[in-house]
């Protein structure tokens, strides 16, 4: 293959405002759409996609939790309804303890059942107030199975079967009836209530409520909480682990968020994404996966005084209302503590998520995650897709998003169950095993393509059908398939298809080569055609091919990728990759499919012109560099040639005795500035910073005099003097020479300055 060119309540503590960051949006339950390009063979084995839920929130009132508990126990159960959940689903909230004397009751009604459309979630905040730690007076021990009973009536009382229930247990694991008179004798009353409750978990299960259990307080019972978690229904909304019904602890207020954020995702089938936290003003960066159909970005702000303003992958500023390009917005609890804007079709990619606040509200974090849900695609083939009697074939499945591009992030699909199987005439379903772990048939580790291998039975004698299922946690189901035929023992045209791979620019060509054998006498025509791939994504061409009778012949197959619009911005982001098939079937023979191979084919931006001749660019630059340092060494050289150090000034008198020897320093600009001292008594030299005289050294050899007064500069020389008075005149000695580490003082001068001017 190659490439031709081209986010509670206010006044809650810290463990209050955690735990509500940890759980207003996550009660996000999504409505799911059936796939873009949807198989010819119904998805029978796909989940049901639910459009709301019911959930119930149960929160322990006894004396046993701490009044911080209590706290973090509301705040959650509040962060549950702000939350942005499907305007059909229902929840209840209620508190529990025990009934300790007959004016006494274990449970506490606090938000009857209420539909959580606009005004309910408004009403839901309110009501979860009422909950509060128990005084001793009003029974304060726990009463699981009072707890659960409640829970389970009030999913199961005039709901929809069909629509998942849920039940939130908030308390500390630990069971304590034994001030319960209803449970009997006094020595008998912990046995009871252990009896009591394993009966209303088995009712739970039959009910098809789901009991996801979180323990509060410094050491709740975890072992009970596990079998509290494990009495209840257990399917979940996909058949995985991960969707099970499970006991999570919160050690401290710092879990509340995280801990809340994960069971409220596992038990509604989301996928959780947490994100950076940090003192405001802030740009806060979240991902939301290329899979997602609807997300949630939640912001815990700290303080509703904090705004937040969204920015998608393509730059966009976005509204919290309305409908934005081919995205639906709607912001839920913009004027409290968290916030939760949903998103229906994301643009996926960095989002940016801005936070600001007025002085003295910036000093607690704001922190960022995303919950969300979405649909998984996937293309399968068969090679070949008519294979013969004992003949073994390769299946790939391979997964796309909705929008038909690769899947470059595993962590996208982590958990994901592929079940794939071979049916047909004259033989007993076959299952397969998909893998994409770079062994075998599977060409390459974790790029999201599972293949595997099978071999035809002999038994088969007519049509085939290989289907692949892929069932993810947080992703729609899907099921592909792919019909065949067992071929005769000699096939009239053969084809061999090299691998389709390749990258490029909009607008380039990535080929292929097919190679064909026609065994006829009579010539056959081939048609290809692209599946699995969005309409502008890529062209196939030709369209057909006209095999001559007998021949065998080699044909290169193009691949034009589209123009950059098609990609609607999403380029910017980074390379794309797009997957698909590539189909060639012989229109002579009825259609019968000869090759289906899955393509790859990543795009990148078409580079700029600085991407494109930056070797220009650092070329030039680095020929500026050198320029501008051999300048320098020519101007450190020019100066070095005329620096005045060393210089030995010979003072001479009108008889030509030598009165004195002044050594010349480093001087000012390369001039070095003297005197004449005592001229008429004691003449010498000495240095003067505007004194009558200059020096500096000639680049031919000896220096050159100047004087203050004007005039033409002198040369100096050994051998020649120069006249300053009437009765003195200036000669150079032998002896100005260079020092050999220049800058530094000679110790053997006499009567000179080695000072800079």
């Amino acid at each position: 293959m190659r490439t031709d060119r081209r986010r509670g309540p206010a006044g809650t503590g810290r463990a209050g405002r955690a735990a509500l960051s940890a759980l207003a949006a996550a009660a996000v339950f999504i409505s799911l759409t059936a796939p873009a390009a949807p198989d010819p063979e119904p998805a029978a084995a796909a989940a049901p996609a639910f459009a709301s839920v019911n959930y119930a929130v149960a929160v322990d009132q006894s004396a046993s939790l701490a009044p911080e508990d209590i706290k973090a126990e509301k705040a959650a159960a509040a962060r549950i309804a702000l939350g942005d959940v499907s305007a059909a689903s229902y929840i209840t909230v209620f508190g529990f303890a025990a009934a300790e004397s007959a004016d006494q009751r274990a449970v506490d009604p606090a938000c009857p059942r209420t539909r959580l459309d606009a005004a309910g979630r408004e009403s839901i905040g309110g009501c979860v107030e009422k909950l509060r730690g128990r005084k001793k007076s009003e029974g304060t021990g726990t009463d699981f199975p009072s707890a659960i009973r409640q829970g389970v009536h009030e999913l199961s009382s005039g709901t929809d079967p069909s629509v998942p229930r849920v039940l939130f247990l908030l308390t500390d694991g630990e069971m304590d009836v034994t001030g319960s008179p209803q449970y009997g004798d006094p020595a008998h009353r912990a046995a009871e209530g252990k009896r009591q409750l394993e009966l209303e978990l088995k009712n739970a299960a039959a009910e098809n409520v789901q009991i996801w259990p979180l323990g509060f307080g410094p050491a709740p019972d975890k072992e009970q909480l596990d079998r509290i978690a494990a009495g209840g229904y257990q399917k979940g909304c996909v058949d995985l682990p991960s969707a099970r019904p499970s006991a999570r602890k919160v050690s401290g207020a710092k879990d509340v968020g995280p801990v809340l954020e994960r069971i409220f995702a596992a038990a509604h089938c989301l996928r959780y994404q947490p994100g950076p936290s940090k003192r405001p003003p802030a740009t806060l960066p979240v991902t939301i996966s290329p899979l997602a159909t609807v997300g949630s970005i939640v912001v815990d702000k700290g303080t509703p005084e904090v705004t937040v303003t969204y920015t998608d992958p393509l730059g966009n500023k976005v509204p919290t209302t309305g409908t934005f390009r081919d995205s639906t917005f709607e912001l839920a609890g913009g004027g409290n503590t968290v916030e939760a804007l949903k998103i229906i079709d994301p643009v996926p990619g960095r989002w940016k998520v801005d936070v600001k606040a007025p002085e003295g509200h910036r000093s607690l974090p704001v922190g960022v995650s995303v919950l969300w849900q979405g649909e998984l695609r996937g293309s399968i083939t068969m090679d070949p897709p008519s294979p013969q009697a004992g003949q073994k074939a390769t299946v790939t499945m391979r997964l796309q998003t909705r929008e038909g591009y690769e899947i470059k992030d595993p962590a996208d699909y982590a958990g994901l169950k592929v079940s794939s199987e071979l049916t047909g005439d004259g033989f007993a379903p076959l299952p397969l095993r998909l893998a994409d772990d770079g062994k075998g048939p599977d060409p390459r580790k974790s790029d999201g393509s599972f293949s595997g291998t099978v071999t035809i039975p002999e038994s088969a004698d007519g049509a085939l059908k290989v289907s692949g299922t892929l069932t993810a946690s947080g992703l729609s189901a899907d099921t592909r398939s792919e019909g065949g035929q067992v071929a005769p023992g000699t096939l009239p045209v053969t084809t061999a298809l090299s691998p389709v791979r390749g990258e490029g620019h909009p607008g380039d060509t990535v080929t292929a080569r097919l190679s064909v054998t026609n065994s006829t006498d009579a010539p056959h025509t081939l048609r290809l055609s692209l599946a699995d791939v969005r309409a502008g994504l890529l062209g196939v061409s030709p369209a057909e091919i006209v095999v001559k009778p007998g021949a065998s012949s080699t044909h290169e197959i193009r691949l034009r990728i589209g123009e950059a619009k098609s990609f609607d911005g999403r380029l910017d982001d980074g390379p794309l990759g797009i997957g698909g098939t590539v189909t060639v079937q012989d229109a002579t023979d009825g259609d019968r499919t000869l090759v289906r191979t899955p393509l790859s084919v990543q795009v990148t931006a078409e580079p700029s012109l600085l991407d494109r001749y930056w070797w220009v660019l650092v070329g030039a630059v680095a020929l500026i560099v050198v320029g501008v340092l051999l300048a320098l060494a020519w101007l450190r050289q020019r100066r070095g040639r005329r620096d005045p150090y060393g210089l030995m000034l010979h003072l001479i008198s009108e008889d030509g005795d030598v009165l004195g020897v002044h050594k010349a320093g480093h001087g000012q600009k390369q001039w070095y500035a003297f005197d004449i001292a005592e001229a008429h008594s004691n003449p010498r030299i000495e240095r003067r910073a505007h004194g009558q005289y200059a020096v500096q050294r000639s680049p031919e050899g000896g220096a050159v005099l100047r004087r203050r007064s004007g005039g033409r500069p002198a040369r100096l020389t050994a051998n020649s003097r120069v006249e300053l008075t009437d009765r003195l005149s200036l000669a150079l000695g032998e002896d100005s020479v260079r020092p050999t580490t220049p800058g530094r003082p000679d110790p053997v001068s006499t009567g000179g300055h080695d000072d800079y001017l």
